[in-house]
């Protein structure tokens, strides 16, 4: 076995035991976890496909806490996966209507990945969607980042469209999912 899987066999055996959750952000001195764990997370995206400050700042892996903290304000819901005591993944929530919501940025640390931690995100992203009433929720990724694209793919969204924005060097594309 290698130490991969072992490490992959300890964190599936602490989220049987329930040494994982996933807990709500409530209040603006846990936004600097959770900007910790958005940079640390899309600085992997920015790096492979070459964003820069300078040639994208509105990345998300240069998200700045004043950002954060106006989502936070708008009330959009927040949440960090916790590995024991350890915070290894994050995302949010925003109402587009009443029955469409926007996932952003899910990260997931990269020494965590592939672990099954971001479709845990997903799973209680849906939940806490139909349970506000939600039928669908929507996302945008990077269309050129095809594992990306790919992974959403096999959770169950739906390809709709790309959009092409000038203050970006990539093309958008928009996903959806049906609850």
């Amino acid at each position: 076995m290698t130490a991969r899987n072992g490490s992959l066999i300890n964190l599936l055996m602490s989220i049987l035991n329930g040494d994982s959750m996933i807990i709500q952000v409530k209040n603006r001195e846990q936004l600097n976890i959770c900007l910790e764990i958005i940079r640390n997370s899309f600085i992997t995206v920015a790096d492979e496909f070459g964003l820069t400050e300078n040639n994208c700042p509105s990345h998300t892996a240069y998200m700045t806490i004043n950002k954060l903290q106006k989502q936070f304000d708008n009330d959009r819901p927040m949440f960090l996966f916790y590995q024991g005591d350890i915070p290894v993944g994050y995302f949010s929530l925003a109402k587009c209507s009443a029955e469409e919501w926007e996932l952003s940025n899910l990260a997931v640390l990269p020494e965590y990945r592939h672990w099954g931690i971001g479709k845990a995100l997903v799973d209680y992203a849906v939940s806490t969607v139909k349970n506000h009433g939600g039928n669908k929720i929507a996302i945008g990724i990077i269309e050129e980042n095809s594992t990306l694209k790919n992974w959403y793919l096999k959770l169950g969204f739906t390809h709709i469209s790309t959009r092409k924005f000038e203050h970006l060097p990539f093309t958008v594309g928009l996903m959806e999912l049906n609850l």
